[in-house]
């Protein structure tokens, strides 16, 4: 999707506050447009469908505890269970991601609406992946770095990275950023401006120490095992 098909897709989409409700009542009640278990005392469902039951038949209620995740959420969470890739408990990816074959996404990480991310690439522990973020192949986003997003404005450039990036702990890659192949973003780096293919990027603000040689492709090596599904 490009940025104004994200826009209609959130502004449009149905706002949707999911609960799961634990119940025991004196007599089984019906929940119409909800998931219900176990006779009654489990129902899955939004809230605003859900409530008004509740507040009809308080007087058959004798427990109920109520779990919330969210509030008129506009985007949901994507459906992970049949991607070829790996994605650990604990990462929250959102609605028209697009992940690619033996992808893996760590524990923490966020990516969000919009997002690319290419086959063989990992998304470390508690990284951000923003918005419409393009991210290639046989990349690793180090733990906690942050690619930032646009939804808005609408003429904003995303962060595009290109394929073999290595982009260490902590890093900031900042909006409209274009991250060419090869290249390496030392940990703790700040990205402002594009990036040459293969340079080795340190730094507040990012600027090039030097070329990619043998060594960095040493430390930065892809390990395929960690791949396999």
């Amino acid at each position: 999707m490009d940025t104004q098909e994200l826009i209609d897709y959130i502004a449009h989409s149905k706002r949707r506050t999911p609960v799961k409700v634990h119940l025991r009542t004196r007599q089984p009640l019906a929940f119409p447009g909800a998931k219900v278990f176990g006779q009654g005392s489990l129902v899955i469902g939004d809230y605003e469908i859900i409530a008004p039951i509740l507040t009809a038949y308080a007087d058959q209620i004798e427990a109920i505890e109520i779990e919330a995740y969210c509030r008129n959420s506009a985007v949901g969470l994507l459906d992970i269970k049949t991607l070829s890739a790996r994605i650990e408990p604990g990462a929250i990816i959102r609605e028209q991601v697009v992940i690619q074959e033996r992808a893996v996404i760590m524990m923490g990480a966020i990516v969000n609406i919009g997002a690319y991310i290419g086959k063989d690439t990992m998304i470390d522990m508690g990284a951000v992946i923003g918005g419409r973020v393009q991210i290639g192949d046989h990349c690793h986003i180090g733990a906690g770095a942050v690619l930032a997003g646009v939804i808005e404005p609408p003429s904003a450039t995303p962060v595009i990275v290109e394929d073999d990036v290595t982009i260490g702990a902590n890093a900031v890659v900042l909006e409209g950023v274009h991250i060419h192949q090869g290249a390496v973003i030392a940990a703790g780096a700040v990205v402002i401006e594009d990036v040459a293919p293969d340079s080795v990027m340190a730094g507040i603000p990012a600027q090039c120490i030097k070329q990619r040689d043998e060594q960095t492709t040493r430390k930065t090596q892809i390990v395929e095992a960690l791949r396999q599904l």
